[in-house]
């Protein structure tokens, strides 16, 4: 039943991608999404089979995969309780969003509604195929695979420069991750002689953990880290996934909810002993978990574009989930990516909904009123933004308060109380900007507030936009120019649009095909944080205890003869976290409060600016100028990596390496050894003169020679 779980969605990929173009939509649409949801039964049934079990594991061999002297790399699938929740995030969410796909996308031809689902098919069974990998070369295969169907889905609409240069620029920022990612997976090999994650956990946890200076684990945890930063776009290589809105937005819903920027998380998750071994690299993963959440969450504060702030939002809430980690707690980081996949793929979907309504409008200073148009896109994704703000009671409160509350007890943790501080902020911020984007959204009166030259759409990945060139915007609304969403905006190229209504329209709701996944999401959003009910309200956090076992080493010790120790330190961690909570159930109440006005507070300072007074936005914008104009640059980073790389390997290819290297040196060898036979083919041609005297003559001197030969020499 494993092998099923990830080869029902790769069927109706090779079904769609051979047939699509022969078959109506009602027939490609059907298949894609029998084939996710025939993927997410048989994951229930195979998740009940994993509770039932004593192992708490289950395993399926598909073939002996490579063999190279004592090297043996099964094609191996194991499910455990971390993959078990994994799998029902991958298939359930996935399945709504290809049902939403199915009206969204209803205005594309036959032939590329077709290739869109096979692509969608294709993203769901790599990314199962990361999950489900008992060791590291089949989890690799995952995440490459989620990697090209990422190129091919933030890319669909290629013919857009904008959509292809995205594309592109996905592609290769996550090669530069997946580079240190093979480096660790190989590293790990020839430290511990294993690629299989329970081996190499029980291994790990017979060694002493590397406390002080740069050991071998160490190393090998900073490189898959390394790794784990571009697919779950952090600091420095986050810089793909706003720009990945250029795909469809179920695309960016599939992407930021449940699949691809989730699985470097998952991927620390899964080898938690061996990062557990290198307080270092722990202390790395937290730094940059909220160095990245915070950053994310200021660019968020003045952007326009309705999908580009939902982008820096998961930037940000990814930061949440990796500080998490770094502090110890692995349990607390992998419930928020759980509630996060609701209430994320809500909003994005919830937004396409908007823009399915406005005929690809995306920017929020053109929109405003459309609560009485839009009811149930307006409820549900209200829902979704008081889920990701922290509001208490729903989802996001009972998974964000315990990443906050896990950081601020963390004592083995370098600076975690500083931590805990930026993550309030990060905090405060993210109800702020949620709410600033619905009350622009979908309240007060419709406006056209958009300055004409931020209407075009931006090339993702190429020349940098400067936004101080902008006009000012009235009501506080600045940020960078809008980028198109492709088809939806009705450009030069295209001549789709979702939903057919312009300015001098009334915007209308979603269809039902659409509908039915907002709400389901959206009651997803509010009962989802249950099963992390907190012992200080108390709940017994069932999550925690379900997910624990997968961070242990114990598992393994029966395979490889190791013995298992009596206390892995990836357990202890999560064992001391929960010890902390139960002997001081006042400061986690006390911290959950605190929150939860933080929470609050946002909504308000979101409601009093750009609700109740808008102008004193537009003050604060103009007196505080220089950051204004910092963040709306986003702080200039790939305008860095222009200046600092890509210009730098321009002028070394067409300068030395190119004309130097590439022409001269390469060329000149090829067109060298050319020169070379046509030469001496010259030469011996001129001997073949076609006389027959002159040929018997040079047989009877070499006769001669030959015999000269033997007889004297």
């Amino acid at each position: 039943m494993l092998l099923l779980i990830p080869l029902l969605p790769f069927l109706g990929f090779v079904v769609n991608a051979c047939l699509g173009r022969r078959l109506p939509k009602s027939v490609s649409g059907g298949i894609a999404c029998l084939a996710i949801i025939g993927s997410f039964v048989v994951s229930v049934l195979s998740v009940m089979g994993v509770v039932s079990s004593p192992e708490g594991f289950t395993e399926a061999t598909a073939f002996n995969w490579m063999s190279a002297g004592d090297v043996r790399i099964p094609l191996q699938l194991r499910l455990d309780h971390l993959g078990s929740l994994m799998i029902l995030v991958v298939t359930g969410i996935g399945s709504l969003i290809h049902i939403y796909s199915t009206g969204y996308m209803h205005e594309e031809s036959d032939g590329e509604y077709a290739r869109y689902f096979s692509y969608l098919n294709l993203f769901a069974a790599f990314m199962l195929v990361l999950v489900l990998g008992a060791n590291f070369p089949v989890m690799f295969v995952g995440w490459e695979g989620v990697g090209l169907c990422s190129y091919l889905l933030i890319g669909f609409w290629f013919t857009k420069k904008s959509a292809a240069d995205a594309g592109k620029k996905a592609f290769v920022v996550n090669r530069i991750g997946d580079f240190g990612f093979i480096l660790g997976m190989l590293l790990v090999y020839t430290t511990f002689g294993s690629f299989d994650f329970q081996e190499v956990a029980a291994a790990a946890a017979g060694r002493a953990s590397e406390v002080a200076g740069w050991g071998t684990i160490t190393i090998a945890t900073l490189l898959l880290f390394v790794g784990a930063t571009g697919k779950s776009a952090q600091i420095p290589l986050y810089v793909w996934l706003p720009d990945a809105m250029e795909g469809p937005t179920p695309v960016s819903a599939l992407i930021h909810a449940a699949t691809m920027v989730t699985a470097g998380v998952y991927m620390i998750g899964r080898n938690a002993e061996l990062f557990s071994h290198a307080p270092t690299t722990m202390a790395v993963v937290a730094t940059i978990g909220v160095a990245t959440a915070v950053m994310a969450g200021t660019i968020g504060l003045v952007q326009n574009d309705i999908k580009r702030v939902l982008a820096y939002s998961t930037v940000s809430q990814l930061g949440f989930m990796f500080l998490a980690m770094g502090v110890g707690a692995f349990s607390a980081g992998i419930f928020h990516l759980y509630t996060h996949a609701f209430f994320k793929a809500l909003l994005f979907l919830g937004s396409g909904a908007v823009i399915h309504a406005l005929a690809g409008e995306q920017d929020i200073r053109n929109m405003g009123g459309l609560k009485k148009y839009l009811p149930i896109t307006y409820w549900t994704f209200l829902i979704g933004a008081l889920a990701i703000a922290g509001v208490p009671l729903l989802s996001g409160f009972f998974s964000k308060d315990e990443i906050l509350f896990k950081t601020y007890t963390a004592e083995s943790t370098p600076g975690h109380t500083l931590m805990w501080v930026v993550a309030v902020i990060t905090s405060l911020m993210t109800a702020t900007y949620m709410f600033r984007l619905v009350f622009l959204t979908f309240h007060g009166e419709r406006r056209h507030d958009a300055p004409a030259s931020a209407s075009g759409s931006g090339a993702a990945g190429s020349s940098p936009t400067h936004p101080e060139e902008e006009e000012p915007v009235a009501h506080g609304a600045h940020a960078a120019p809008v980028v198109a969403s492709g088809f939806s905006r009705k450009d030069d190229d295209h001549g789709h649009g979702h939903g057919g209504h312009g300015h001098d329209h009334l915007p209308h709701e979603a269809p039902w095909s659409m509908a039915i996944p907002l709400i389901l999401l959206a009651i997803g959003s509010v009962v989802a944080g249950y099963v992390g009910v907190p012992h200080a309200l108390k709940g017994s956090n069932r999550i925690e205890a379900f997910l624990e076992p997968s961070f242990e080493a114990h598992a393994a010790a029966h395979e490889t003869g190791a013995p298992a120790p009596a206390a892995e330190p990836a357990a202890a961690a999560e064992g001391h976290a929960g010890e902390v909570a139960h002997a001081d159930t006042g400061t986690e109440l006390n911290l959950m409060v605190f929150s939860s006005v933080i929470a609050l507070l946002g909504i308000g300072i979101a409601w009093f600016l750009w609700l109740r007074d808008r102008r004193t936005v537009d003050g604060i914008a103009r007196s505080l100028a220089p950051v204004h104009r910092w963040l709306l640059g986003k702080y200039y980073v790939d305008e860095l990596y222009d200046a600092a790389i890509v210009q730098p390997v321009k002028v070394l290819s067409t300068g030395g390496l190119w004309k130097g290297m590439d022409a001269g040196v390469i060329d000149g060898a090829a067109n060298g050894v050319g020169l070379a036979v046509s030469g001496a083919s010259g030469a011996l041609r001129r001997t073949q003169t076609g006389s027959v005297r002159t040929y018997a003559f040079a047989l009877f001197a070499g006769a001669v020679a030959i015999l000269a030969y033997y007889l004297f020499i």
